[in-house]
């Protein structure tokens, strides 16, 4: 009886690790022009996720910005040219420390039409700043020539509901600026129960 008891504790133990790692974790991004869900993968990139997520907890997002917007047409200086919205930064203050950098090489994760994807500088120094794709982005992933050290950007998850308010964010943007004025205001950030 012992045995079977332990069996069954140990099975009811598996199953619900593996529940929960499948877990998906969903954001709503609420903005001053519409919400965007985001769903986020832990398994795939689990130090971008719980970077992102850390900052959302926090409610350090609440009332930040998107305050960039990079189009075919606004980027006269760059030989590779990409489609993006950028928001996110925080307090410089409240900034957490750069995390290590997710290469889309060994995490799968590409930088298509509605990725959610960590904004940097330099490898390992992304901190809050984060961009979502319009329109499928290669030259961002490991090996892509929009940055000069190849080592791409970090992908986390993707737009599943309100890639029609990301491409209206885009067009609030002059041209000739790649920085909006007025910005769009991220009101808050918010876990999906």
């Amino acid at each position: 009886m012992m045995k079977k008891t332990s069996l069954t504790l140990l099975l009811l133990f598996f199953l619900i690790a593996n529940i929960s790692a499948q877990k998906k974790e969903i954001c709503i991004i609420k903005t001053a022009a519409g919400d965007i869900t985001v769903e986020l993968y832990p398994k795939k990139a689990p130090i971008t996720v719980a970077n992102f997520l850390k900052y959302v907890d926090a409610h350090l997002y609440d009332n930040t910005n998107f305050f960039r917007s990079v189009t075919l047409n606004n980027q006269a200086k760059d030989s590779v040219k990409i489609e993006v919205i950028q928001g996110g930064e925080v307090d410089s203050t409240k900034v957490f420390a750069p995390i290590l950098l997710e290469r889309t090489s060994k995490t799968g994760l590409f930088h298509k039409n509605g990725t959610i994807s960590m904004a940097r500088d330099k490898p390992d120094s992304a901190t809050c700043s984060f961009f979502i794709c319009i329109n499928d982005q290669p030259s961002l992933d490991f090996g892509g020539k929009r940055n000069k050290d190849g080592q791409g950007f970090a992908a986390f998850g993707k737009v599943t509901k309100g890639m029609d308010v990301v491409k209206k964010i885009q067009l609030l943007c002059p041209n000739s600026d790649q920085y909006f004025k007025p910005p769009v205001t991220i009101l808050t950030i918010i876990r999906k129960k």
